[in-house]
């Protein structure tokens, strides 16, 4: 698939191949299903938790005596019965981690990658690198290429022009700046488009191929 290579003012400067094997890969929607919810449970903390009987205060001495009262029998003001007292059946802190091979994980964003180039939501840029940090700049480059749209940036690597892109994105909204690295199924969901600078895709061929 060829798609046009834009400068910062949205015009076309010349077209780049997407490479087929990371653009144009089958798009599997339970895979890339299984890849989110992975990430988003790997995302909890787990560290809800409730006391029991054992762990609340209180309730050393019986209520009443055993017999003779004709109330219902009570060993303790603690028990799940009780106002005050314990929980039974509640959170407990836990792990949520759930383990995805690196190929299939591997697989599901090839797979988020071809959905976006299916969908003409793939932006190659020819050049990202501002001379200086400007927000007003940015957002002047991002209506250029995406208009009204959430916009996704990867950069290929840490350097210079990734600092000053992610401090000139930083103060947009609907705008993230991500290192290639870093790239996962939930924000290639949650923002309509991605931009990538024409470095990157080679980059990507290599870490996805």
């Amino acid at each position: 698939m060829k798609v046009d290579v834009l400068n910062l003012e949205g015009k076309k400067l010349r077209e780049v191949e997407l490479p087929a094997a990371i653009f144009g890969a089958p798009i599997n929607v339970d895979l890339m299903h299984q890849a989110y919810v992975r990430q988003m449970a790997n995302a909890r903390l787990g560290t809800h938790d409730t006391k029991v009987r054992g762990e609340v205060a209180g309730g050393g001495a019986k209520p009443w005596k055993q017999k003779g009262t004709g109330r219902a029998r009570q060993g303790s003001r603690r028990a799940v019965q009780w106002v005050g007292g314990g929980r039974i059946h509640t959170p407990h802190p836990r792990s949520y981690e759930q383990r995805m091979p690196k190929k299939m994980r591997r697989a599901a964003l090839r797979s988020a990658l071809s959905a976006k180039a299916k969908e003409l939501s793939v932006i190659v840029v020819d050049d990202l690198n501002l001379t200086d940090v400007k927000t007003r700049v940015m957002a002047q480059a991002l209506n250029a290429l995406v208009g009204e749209s959430t916009a996704l940036i990867v950069m290929p690597q840490k350097d210079q022009s990734y600092e000053t892109t992610a401090r000139s994105a930083s103060n947009l909204q609907d705008t993230k700046v991500l290192l290639l690295g870093y790239l996962n199924i939930r924000d290639l969901f949650r923002y309509d488009k991605l931009v990538l600078p024409v470095n990157a895709l080679d980059a990507l061929a290599a870490a996805l191929g």
